[in-house]
């Protein structure tokens, strides 16, 4: 009776472990992969500009076309380069009741302590201490080569971190940890710093401090994150705004010009390649190391229609070869150019996998998916060892791939959700043996038991399923009827889990998921208008046309970066007629059918005080998915 019991306990306790693993690991594929198509959302607002530059009108007919694109699209169409190489800062008064640190330069390592001491107790320094920090950053990050190279000879260990995104608590514990950077006592940062988490401001400050302090035992990678567009995208841009209102233009400006100059590589001892996202078939580091890095700005710019181009455009340019009817001096500066750009595009966006070979990585939209054999043979050219790389989420907080040569860490703990993920950082000897030190920040009091934290995960990770559902609502709509020829609202599961992928295309388990989206009825069929049933999506105004409603709920982000380009004082607000013109271009490059007449129709009826400007960020947080228990 006793080993039955035992044997019974045992069972049950495999079965909940099993079970809780399985929701966990289908709640981590939710995250990921609305992750990435987001990442492809804003590949595709990206070949946007380059429309909406080729589209855009100006009352002054007179201007060339680069004049007025320039007046209204002045951070796309060129560098604004007004004040980045004059300290304006010496002019910023720092009042008497300013609290926060007080720095001095060259800073010292009591400047940083003070810097982290401030930053625990969300003390935020000065916009005039930040503008004079940035602009010394640039001054040394200038000096420095594209690809660093260390030596563990110096010292015994070098610590290697991930992404952190924005999440200070993660980087106060590593140096909790394994101490203050110093000189016996190097780190190198891996880029995406910023994004996603609340004080990327804070991040950046104490990372660019100790770069000042010992700049040749602390080293920086430049991140996908570090680009003006993504900042816009994923909150840096809205957090130094909201921060730093009355400085936030020039302190983003600025900072703009430093991430061109951060480093794209670092190499140890000759053999380890540390950089963010991955290489390619055609990665050339003597070619990295050669290029202008700051001239090669906003990289995310580049669509990924040139991937499919890159091996005979590399050829071509290595070879020296001319194209019939051009002379050299009209089509090679504009290939090097690409080049440069497609180079820099997959050391910061690609991703490994299992499978030889090197193909488009359609997961993100952006760099290539490698694979064992890629890097064998760059690793044979150079004679390199191991490539750490970042760039991707992992639940341990870092995993090891092809063989052992390639290592991903990931140093943002509770990623997507409380409990959802380590974080974990790298710390190379001598010998160069990789040992991993893992960690997860809490900020509760009780620690969670395994069960309420996959609770947690699961419940949020269902919620953006849903949402994300809901904002297709009328193209699942219109592929269900296919299906359901005789009108019954009913489908099969097949069917159903069909649709769900070929409108969505998030590969995920639909089958498991299916109990938590639809209902059922008793004969097996899927009521597939079910999943649409505790969602709606908040709107203002009554009379507008439902389809345009979910039209700007689903674009609801890329508006939100367009009308912030438009928006040059960051007042948070556009004219009527720069707002419908925006919205008319946007959807003329999706193809999206929506009446003029309508449109104009809510953006007079949105102008509440009829001053002729729209507060746009109130606009577009009324137009987004409601949860009705909520």
């Amino acid at each position: 009776t006793v080993i039955r019991a035992a044997i019974l306990i045992q069972n049950w306790y495999r079965f909940t472990m099993a079970r809780l693993e399985m929701k966990r690991r289908y709640s981590l594929s939710i995250f990921q992969s609305i992750e990435y198509a987001d990442e492809q959302d804003q590949l595709q607002l990206s070949n946007f500009f380059t429309f909406m530059l080729d589209h855009c009108t100006h009352p002054d007919s007179g201007k060339d076309k680069n004049q007025r694109n320039t007046e209204i699209l002045p951070h796309v169409s060129q560098v604004v380069d007004e004040g980045l190489y004059l300290p304006d800062f010496e002019k910023i008064d720092v009042p008497d009741s300013y609290y926060g640190p007080r720095l001095s330069f060259p800073l010292t390592v009591d400047d940083a302590s003070a810097l982290l001491h401030a930053f625990r107790n969300e003390q935020l320094l000065h916009a005039r201490y930040v503008l004079q920090l940035l602009h010394e950053t640039r001054r040394v990050l200038k000096e420095m080569p594209n690809i660093t190279h260390l030596s563990t000879s110096y010292s015994r260990e070098i610590t290697v971190c991930g992404d952190l995104h924005g999440n200070l608590d993660d980087l106060l514990l590593i140096f909790y940890k394994n101490g203050l950077p110093s000189e016996q006592n190097r780190y190198v940062f891996n880029g995406d710093f910023v994004d996603r988490g609340k004080n990327s401001m804070e991040i950046l400050i104490i990372l660019f401090a100790f770069l000042l302090i010992y700049p040749n035992d602390f080293h920086l990678n430049r991140g996908n994150h570090e680009d003006y567009i993504m900042n816009l995208r994923y909150g840096f841009t809205k957090e130094v705004s909201k921060k730093y209102k009355d400085h936030g233009k020039q302190i983003l400006c600025l900072l703009r010009d430093v991430f061109s100059w951060l480093p794209l590589a670092t190499i140890i001892d000759s053999k380890v390649l540390i950089l963010h996202g991955g290489i390619s078939d055609t990665t050339d580091l003597d070619f990295l190391n050669a290029l202008e890095r700051n001239k090669v700005r906003d990289h995310i710019h580049v669509g990924v229609i040139l991937f499919s181009f890159k091996k005979i455009a590399v050829q071509m340019l290595i070879s020296n070869c001319t194209i019939p009817d051009a002379p050299t001096t009209v089509w090679k500066p504009q290939l090097v150019k690409g080049v440069c750009y497609l180079q820099i595009l997959d050391i910061l966006w690609s991703d490994p996998r299992s499978q030889n070979g090197c193909r488009p990585n359609k997961g993100r939209g952006g760099g290539c998916y490698f694979g064992p054999d890629v890097t064998a043979k760059l690793f044979k050219r150079y004679n390199l060892k191991m490539l750490i790389r970042s760039h991707e989420f992992k639940p341990e907080g870092y995993e090891i791939s092809h063989n052992g040569k390639v290592i991903t860490i990931f140093s943002a703990s509770n990623y997507y959700e409380e409990g959802s993920n380590r974080g974990a950082y790298i710390k190379l000897n001598p010998e160069l043996i990789p040992r991993f030190v893992q960690y997860r920040v809490s900020k509760y009091t009780r620690r969670q038991n395994l069960w309420e934290r996959v609770g947690t995960i699961e419940s949020s990770a269902l919620k953006s399923l849903r949402e994300k559902i809901y904002a297709h609502r009328s193209e699942l709509t219109r592929a269900f009827a296919q299906y359901d020829l005789n009108g019954t609202g009913k489908i099969s599961v097949n069917d159903w889990a069909a649709v769900m992928e070929s409108v969505l295309q998030l590969e995920l388990p639909w089958r498991m998921l299916r109990p938590h989206l639809v209902q059922m009825n008793p004969d097996g069929g899927v009521d597939f208008m079910s999943c649409f049933y505790d969602l709606k999506i908040g709107q203002p105004i009554k009379e507008v046309q439902p389809t345009l409603v979910e039209t700007l709920c689903r674009y609801r982000k890329d508006l939100e970066i367009i009308f912030n380009i438009i928006d040059k004082d960051h007042s948070g607000l556009i004219s009527l007629e720069e707002f419908g013109q925006t919205w008319k271009l946007f959807t003329s490059h999706l193809g999206i059918d929506v009446h003029d007449e309508d449109i104009d129709k809510l953006v007079l009826s949105i102008d509440y005080n009829k001053d002729g400007h729209i507060d746009f960020n109130e606009f577009l947080e009324a137009f987004h998915v409601v949860h009705r228990l909520e």
